[in-house]
């Protein structure tokens, strides 16, 4: 009797998001490759146990065939650019020929919606987007979408909020002192804890419905002011005072400035509905929690491995 092979994922970029997920499904038995654009990574990555080729625009795979010969599921995390998406533009036909693939997952934004004034929003909300890069998303996700409709190809598209986790929360701003408090009364932002999203992709790994869109976020949209208060507060720490956005305003990058032009409640229902996910994390204090108690944790941990080796242990 033929031994079916282990499920392979194949990631086009491995950022954030694609390594969590891969560290959810390497210990279930699944194969990972992935693409970098750096060769130091590349060998970081292989370090690890995880496939890693070289792939950005200009240079595409050396043989897309051979990489994608036994892949079963594609996770695309790899941002369009000015020119548009680089995965269609120069892999979309080896996608199309690949033979195993039974689900591609493509990793959008709930920056595609642009700003609604705080009104929530569903999957079947109008694309306003109100910036370039988001604009750029919305022409992705209809590239993607066209190989499902025209290809077949089991495609599903992924709206991300804004995205948190070990090394990349208000925890670590505020350890790093690198925190402000900006006030806007009324201005919400939707998050979700990277640990989720790759729960959320396992879900729909497990209940594929090609063509599908999510929202995937916490239950809580909620102000930047009060996320950062809250982290100080786990931290013991005294909150920085609040800044008016308008006296911020001038000194903001122009890439936190587009973060603040959208005002906007995204409605996750649907993960649950269709997908029966329980968010781990289904509000920031909740994920901010779990953080900070690691942290402290492996702080201690630390501290007594010093400890044993100062004493010769």
């Amino acid at each position: 009797m033929e031994v079916e092979a282990a499920p392979h994922l194949f990631a086009f970029g491995f950022g954030y998001s694609a390594r969590a997920l891969a560290a959810a499904l390497r210990p279930e038995g699944w194969r990972v490759s992935a693409t970098t654009r750096s060769e130091e990574k590349r060998a970081a990555f292989a370090r690890d146990g995880v496939r890693c080729l070289i792939f950005d625009r200009g240079r595409p795979l050396a043989d897309a065939a051979a990489a994608l010969a036994d892949v079963t599921h594609l996770l695309v995390s790899a941002p369009p650019d000015d020119q548009g998406d680089p995965v269609l533009d120069q892999q979309a036909d080896a996608i199309i020929a690949a033979p195993r693939l039974r689900w591609i997952g493509y990793l959008s934004t709930t920056g595609v919606y642009g700003d609604t004034g705080g009104a929530r929003v569903d999957e079947t909300a109008p694309l306003r987007p109100s910036s370039e890069r988001s604009r750029r998303r919305v022409d992705a996700e209809r590239g993607w979408l066209a190989l499902h409709a025209e290809a077949g190809l089991p495609v599903h598209v992924f709206r991300l909020a804004g995205i948190y986790g070990p090394g990349r929360s208000a925890i670590d701003q505020v350890r790093r002192g690198e925190v402000r408090r900006i006030d806007r009364p009324g201005h919400l932002f939707s998050r979700i804890h990277v640990d989720d999203i790759a729960c959320v992709l396992k879900a729909s790994i497990a209940r594929p419905r090609p063509g599908a869109i999510y929202n995937v976020c916490d239950d809580e949209p909620a102000a930047p002011a009060d996320v950062t208060a809250y982290a100080c507060r786990l931290l013991g720490v005294e909150p920085p005072p609040s800044i008016a956005f308008e006296h911020a305003l001038p000194s903001m990058s122009a890439m936190a400035r587009s973060f603040w032009n959208d005002n906007r409640r995204v409605d996750n229902s649907l993960l649950e509905r269709e997908l029966a996910v329980r968010l781990r994390y289904p509000d920031y204090r909740s994920g901010l929690a779990a953080l900070a108690a690691a942290r402290t944790g492996s702080r201690h941990a630390d501290d007594r491995r010093e400890t044993t080796n100062e004493a010769g242990g």
